[in-house]
């Protein structure tokens, strides 16, 4: 038998294991909804059941010769050399989208095939400086 010492301290024990227990479930319950997934166009090929109502980032190249523009609408298809997916955009895109480049696109599936865009991000590499920068360097070294 406990005697009440003992009962007090097992009670609060189970007190903050359950409130911990709780915690973590509220934590990653919120994370789960706010994580974006980032899928290549292979990846999205080897999707099962695909969820229209989740945003997801695609990410790969910009194909050669793929970029259409009408008003302000921008379509393009994403490639990882393997597999590749139409995406379309309506807005500006960065300063460093163009073919042959790498992009991610955020936005949702509309199936395997064709991805609308809510946001464009141009990849670079580490060796990137802005062209204005780079001018203002180019300037201050003569």
């Amino acid at each position: 038998m406990l005697n009440p010492k003992a009962k007090i301290r097992l009670s609060i024990l189970v007190g903050a294991i359950l409130f911990s227990a709780i915690s973590i479930f509220l934590i990653f319950k919120t994370l789960e909804d706010n994580i974006i997934y980032f899928y290549s166009p292979s990846e999205i090929k080897q999707i099962n059941d695909i969820d229209t109502n989740k945003s997801i980032r695609v990410g790969g190249m910009v194909k050669d010769g793929s970029i259409q523009t009408k008003k302000d609408e921008i379509k393009f298809i994403v490639t990882d050399f393997k597999n590749e997916i139409i995406v379309t955009f309506s807005g500006t895109v960065p300063a460093l989208f163009a073919e042959g480049k790498g992009v991610v696109a955020e936005g949702k599936l509309q199936d395997k095939e064709f991805f609308l865009a809510k946001r464009i991000l141009a990849k670079h590499d580490e060796n990137y400086m802005p062209p204005e920068i780079n001018k203002n360097l180019e300037q201050n070294a003569k």
